[in-house]
């Protein structure tokens, strides 16, 4: 005869049958919620490099059911899901600037779901990302997308006025005096440029000597001797006409389009850009910006050989701390990050957060600039840790930023009142 505890064992052994998911004890659900933007979607389901979570969802008989939005709308939708005593929402999408110490407490910490079912080869993932969701000891998310910066520049303007590609970024500095001339024709070509209105590519420049404007453990490096060597670069481009008299209005947008019609002979921006400026429809000079990694300081080229410790930006993947399905949402993060999903991802258009992606062969062929984006990678941080206020903090910096450069006020006193007005809206 059939007693109640054999009966409790036979439902427990089939439900593990069903669904052998560390940890997972409950009913399996038909469906997992997805919140992300349409992005994620796209290179996780896309015909390149073929669906990643196809054979997930044929293994358990799973659905996954996505909710698209735009980056706003998302992160609003996640964290008034993630408040609430229960979320229909069992996986979503996190960017790493909205990764606040106060938003961690709506998430739920993976450590334990990690330890029970580990990721595959977590060291293959770029240490620079995993460090970024990292709060108070305990992980909160798995990166999965970035966009890193590379260095671009018109090789066609290089070899009209007979200048060497940088080697360090002192090289930089000086070619960027060389290329800024007035063509035959009337056109000014300048030798640098990024936009004025924002600071993260400012931080790049900073990298280069390997600071900072805010350190990952929140310690102030706007005052110290490599962001005032950057600031003050950009004062010196400014006084001698490197970039345009209009710099402190000139946005993202411009400087592309002005790389593409070659009016500049070089900027920091995503390595990824390089499609968008070598394009044949819209480019006058398609073929001719190349892309390589940030040079470093010829102080630093012992330490950072082959790339500067360039800014990076990333996606990455939680839980709601109220989700219904923890360990089977788990269990999807832990397919898609595997080795062979990062790649399909990346043959799909993503930016793949393993360094093993970039040695396969497929993915090497199509991105030409995959080795230096990689060596990037591997010593590469995001610009300033996420904060409640910072930016605000980034307001501040722009204001004393422009103030510094167009020669209001002296880098250092700009600087210093930076650090004197962010300090107290550090956590």
């Amino acid at each position: 005869m059939l007693n109640r505890r054999t009966l409790l064992q036979a439902g427990t052994a089939l439900t593990s049958l069903a669904l052998p998911i560390a940890g997972w004890s409950q009913a399996k659900p038909d469906k997992l919620t997805i919140l992300c933007h349409r992005v994620h979607r796209s290179v996780l389901t896309g015909d390149k490099g073929g669906d990643a979570t196809a054979e997930w969802t044929r293994r358990h008989g799973i659905g996954i059911e996505w909710i698209t939005l735009d980056t706003g709308p998302l992160h609003e939708r996640l964290f008034r899901e993630s408040s609430l005593s229960s979320t229909s929402v069992d996986l979503a999408f996190l960017l790493n600037t909205r990764a606040t110490p106060n938003v961690t407490n709506l998430l739920e910490p993976l450590d334990g779901l990690m330890k029970a079912d580990a990721l595959e080869d977590p060291a293959d993932i770029f240490p620079g990302l995993l460090a970024a969701m990292r709060f108070g000891g305990k992980t909160y998310a798995v990166p999965h997308r970035h966009a890193t910066t590379g260095f671009h520049y018109n090789e066609a303007i290089f070899k009209e006025k007979g200048v060497p590609i940088p080697r360090t970024f002192e090289d930089v500095i000086e070619a960027a005096k060389k290329l800024t001339f007035t063509r035959a024709d009337g056109s000014q070509v300048f030798g640098f440029l990024i936009e004025g209105d924002n600071y993260p590519n400012v931080i790049d420049m900073a990298r280069a000597y390997d600071g900072d404007f805010i350190t990952g453990d929140y310690k102030l490096g706007v005052n110290e001797p490599a962001m005032l060597r950057a600031v003050q670069t950009l004062r010196d481009f400014y006084a001698a006409g490197v970039m345009p008299r209009n710099w402190t209005a000139i946005k993202g947008e411009e400087v592309n389009t002005w790389m593409q019609s070659g009016r500049v002979a070089m900027t920091i921006t995503s390595f990824g850009r390089t499609q968008f400026y070598n394009d044949k429809e819209k480019s006058r000079h398609p073929g001719d910006i190349k892309v390589m990694a940030l040079p470093a300081s010829r102080d630093l080229k012992a330490k950072f050989p082959q790339a500067a410790p360039a800014k990076t930006e990333f996606w990455a993947m939680c839980i709601p701390k109220s989700a219904r399905n923890k360990p089977v949402a788990w269990s999807l993060i832990k397919e898609l990050s595997s080795k062979s999903n990062t790649v399909k991802a990346a043959l799909n258009g993503n930016g793949p957060v393993r360094a093993s992606a970039y040695k396969d062969a497929e993915f090497a062929a199509r991105m030409p600039y995959a080795a230096a984006e990689a060596a990037t990678l591997k010593v590469a941080r995001v610009p300033i840790p996420a904060f409640d206020n910072a930016a605000k903090a980034g307001d501040i910096f722009v204001e004393e930023l422009q103030a510094a450069v167009l020669g209001r006020k002296g880098v250092a006193l700009a600087m210093d009142d930076v650090a004197r007005r962010v300090k107290p809206l550090l956590p």
